[in-house]
């Protein structure tokens, strides 16, 4: 049986409904990790946006550092780092130097970003994600390979010949690309990455993502090992009907700032170059914020009894699945909520899985 992994969300998030602080946020955050790193989840994950209320974390590098030192070997995640953003040379460097911080693995999962605010902000030009963010990965590949490298490409120049210090530590760092369709799973195959999925997909959708990955890697040759990670949604309640109730309105609220913070309504991504398959993704956002649409989403989530909630790890499983991203930390959900859920996951889910896992 294939070794599960269980990790989750470290998001900066506000818990119930009232407005926070920022400083409460990066609390709440810390006793979250805190307690998954207690409970035995193998692996903290942290998000990356910018300007708005939604998972306001700017620097996933610098949460990532901190809790490295307050949770000794936690493995850690990105999902994701938003590679357009940065300078390729500076972000290697600093990868490079959370990989001698951090005592577990680092699963560093990146993408190009679909918010036209960010890329405003940034003064970046959204049509030249796509390759920016295959330009960073090239260039981090070289600076990981040990060699004084130089580079002068179309979006980014090193201006001189350099070494990268600190040395990576290679064997803690695995790299992953997140892709939203078939056309971007290709080409993380083509940058040599496995693929970051997410369950607001549905399975069948999900298949041909994984198809369309696998296929380009035995087009190439390539063969990787490591993690297939896939974030989702997890709410556990004593029956179905209980969770789904619970989920419910708490879910719609999070589509409704999602929606805000992509700017869903004003649908840039038609006339933006290599963005144009966003349009109808995020057009269905403003719907998923009405509570009565959210029966077909929820079926694919962690959402349910235990029980329940075991039977879809074990679908996702079948499909190829290894390394489950748990969100129970969403804006507005309450403290107790998402300790309840951890709980019950850590205490009633994960270790028939684990259990089975020894068995083999």
């Amino acid at each position: 049986m294939t070794s599960l992994t269980f990790g989750f969300t470290a998001a900066a998030a506000a818990t119930g409904n009232h407005a926070q602080t920022d400083a409460a946020r990066y609390t709440q955050m810390l006793a979250d990790t805190k307690l998954g790193y207690s409970l035995g989840f193998d692996c903290a994950w942290v998000l990356e946006h910018h300007f708005t209320d939604y998972f306001p974390t700017p620097s996933p590098i610098v949460v990532m550092s901190h809790l490295a030192a307050a949770c000794p070997g936690l493995s850690l995640g990105s999902c994701v780092i938003v590679a357009p953003w940065y300078h390729p040379l500076r972000l290697a460097e600093e990868i490079a130097m959370l990989s001698h911080f951090c005592s577990g693995d680092l699963h560093l999962a990146f993408g190009r970003g679909t918010a036209k605010i960010e890329y405003d902000a940034f003064d970046v030009d959204m049509s030249t994600g796509k390759g920016r963010l295959r330009e960073t990965m090239q260039i981090i590949e070289k600076a990981f390979s040990g060699q004084p490298i130089a580079h002068e490409g179309e979006h980014y120049k090193i201006g001189r010949e350099v070494a990268l210090r600190p040395e990576p530590n290679l064997d803690r760092i695995h790299f992953y690309g997140a892709v939203g369709s078939r056309e971007s799973a290709t080409g993380n195959a083509d940058m040599g990455m496995p693929v970051l999925l997410n369950t607001q997909f549905p399975p069948f959708m999900l298949e041909k993502v994984m198809s369309a990955w696998q296929a380009r890697a035995d087009q190439l040759g390539l063969k990787l090992g490591g993690d297939r990670p896939i974030s989702t949604n997890c709410v556990i309640a004593d029956s179905d009907e209980e969770a789904r109730e619970t989920a419910r309105g708490y879910m719609a609220a999070f589509f409704a700032l999602q929606a805000d913070h992509y700017e869903a309504d004003a649908d840039h991504w038609k006339d933006i170059e290599g963005y144009q398959q966003f349009s109808k993704t995020f057009g269905n956002l403003r719907k998923m914020a009405d509570p009565a649409n959210l029966d077909g989403f929820m079926d694919n989530q962690l959402i349910g009894a235990p029980a329940t909630v075991a039977g879809k790890l074990e679908m996702y499983r079948d499909m190829g699945f290894d390394h489950f991203i748990l969100n129970c930390a969403r804006e507005g959900w309450p403290a107790e909520l998402r300790e309840t859920t951890m709980r019950r996951f850590a205490k009633e889910v994960a270790p028939g899985f684990k259990a089975k896992q020894a068995a083999q």
